[in-house]
């Protein structure tokens, strides 16, 4: 995966935040949330460009896998036809599956490091900022991870 400018631009202003007063952080917090959102939006672009690139059978898999996610659990019925998922090379599927945690992983601490944030404003506390600016730092890493693993999954078709 290439470096995206807007990752480092969101990676330096995390890292300088990490030393900020309260008041830097309440003068800074807007241009933050600005350069978060555009790193944001940037790792999403590369994260679709990298799973376009993915065979049909990844895709099948990813998708078996993220709907199964949205569903509650429930006991399969053996009159049911199987999934498509049953038919795809079970290397496909574990890829698919690391792929999908990775994920999952990164936006899990996105979110986190986001309610860092809003609670840091709530109440005023730069300590709670710092701390978001740690996680949203590890979120920038996970995201790459993430990428970086779709990306040679699409080269190993």
């Amino acid at each position: 995966m290439r470096k995206l400018a807007a990752v480092e631009d969101a990676r330096a202003i995390m890292t300088e935040g990490i030393d900020w007063s309260v008041w830097k952080w309440l003068l800074e917090k807007k241009r933050v949330r600005e350069i978060a959102d555009r790193a944001t939006a940037a790792l999403d672009r590369a994260d679709s460009e990298a799973k376009a690139n993915w065979s049909d059978d990844l895709k099948i898999a990813y998708l078996d896998l993220a709907e199964a996610d949205d569903k509650p659990k429930k006991r399969r019925d053996n009159n049911k036809t199987e999934s498509e998922l049953d038919s795809i090379d079970p290397k496909v599927v574990l890829t698919a599956r690391r792929i999908k945690e990775a994920d999952d992983a990164a936006e899990r601490a996105r979110l986190d490091a986001e309610d860092a944030f809003d609670e840091a404003e709530r109440q005023m506390n730069v300590n709670l900022a710092r701390e978001g600016a740690r996680k949203a730092l590890k979120t920038y890493d996970l995201r790459e991870h993430a990428i970086r693993t779709s990306e040679a999954a699409a080269r190993s078709r």
